[in-house]
């Protein structure tokens, strides 16, 4: 008798805390214990809400022929206009598949590299070595992509360049590299990779360094070598973070390095240079075209949204990892 009673009991209690007003008492309960720990979240809260959260109040202009002088509320509404413009629009065409085409180059061969360098970092045994050349691949991140881009531009200066000065040396013509449009994508992608691999090497040397010494020490007493050991125990062993990282990727994967391009590009390099950010720069900034614009950026937003979880659906469904 006494049993059935308590399972009543907890029944009834489990249906309070399902109830609204259950839930209510639950989350008052945990920020009275916890008070401190929210106290310290609420100025990033704050942030996204007034930096973030907010402005997504401005996405109705791409739906509004938009006015300066009407402002947001005052400006009327014409629905999806912008977008056909915009999908009837040669330039906006040529700067989606540039965008792609960047994009995917720089995911296909940017991805790899900070792995394969905290790999091999984590392979050095001379510390001194490994904290300088550590240092070193490190250290590009932390430049301004001002200096960035001078570098490159320098380095591939016609006249004083170091390239086309070995370039003339083999007795060969120089190449004005920064106004061919052919070139522009290998010289930005290579830039780009050397400015950031190091840094996001970080992240998986963290990952290693997680890494259970005793499967190292199982694996060197049945005689594995560290190749081996790389292959089997420290690949293996930071999958998960490797294809968290891919996910977030993927999702900035249109999120092309806007700065780089608009300090290398000009008009010359248009046809394999020009992207979605820089159209937009271009018609919303330089043209006043807000409106068209703001349908651009919601459409790059909408894309990106799309394949991140399309992405984040197929990690978790094969690979049971997954960044919710």
């Amino acid at each position: 008798m006494s049993t059935s009673i308590d399972k009543s009991e907890h029944a009834q209690a489990d249906d309070y805390l399902n109830a609204p007003q259950g839930r209510v008492a639950k989350v008052i309960e945990h920020l009275k214990r916890d008070w401190q720990i929210y106290l310290m979240l609420l100025p990033t809260v704050i942030w996204l809400i007034v930096f973030l959260y907010k402005p997504m109040y401005g996405l109705q202009v791409a739906f509004k022929d938009y006015s300066v002088f009407r402002g947001v509320a005052g400006s009327p509404w014409i629905g999806f206009e912008h977008f056909e413009t915009l999908f009837s629009n040669d330039q906006f065409i040529r700067a989606i598949k540039n965008t792609f085409i960047i994009s995917f180059y720089t995911l296909l061969i940017g991805f790899p590299m900070p792995i394969f360098l905290a790999l091999m970092f984590n392979e050095v045994i001379n510390q001194t070595f490994k904290k300088t050349a550590q240092t070193i691949v490190y250290l590009p991140h932390f430049i301004s992509s001002v200096i960035i881009a001078g570098i490159v531009i320098a380095g591939f200066s016609p006249s004083s360049g170091v390239v086309n000065t070995f370039i003339t040396y083999l007795g060969f013509e120089p190449i004005y590299f920064l106004t061919k449009p052919e070139w522009f994508r290998p010289i930005f992608i290579g830039s780009t990779i050397w400015q950031e691999a190091g840094f996001q090497s970080i992240v998986y040397l963290a990952a290693i360094a997680g890494v259970s010494p005793t499967l190292y020490e199982s694996a060197v007493v049945d005689g594995a070598s560290r190749w081996q050991m790389m292959w089997k125990i420290t690949l293996p062993s930071i999958l998960p973070t490797i294809l968290i990282m891919l996910i977030i990727r993927i999702g900035n994967l249109l999120e092309v390095s806007f700065e780089m391009i608009i300090l290398l590009y000009q008009p010359a390099t248009y046809e394999t240079a020009d992207v979605v950010n820089t159209f937009i720069y271009r018609q919303g900034l330089l043209g006043g075209q807000y409106d068209l614009a703001a349908a651009a950026g919601l459409f790059n937003a909408v894309v990106a949204f799309i394949m991140v979880m399309t992405a984040n659906t197929i990690s978790r469904r094969y690979s049971n990892t997954s960044i919710w």
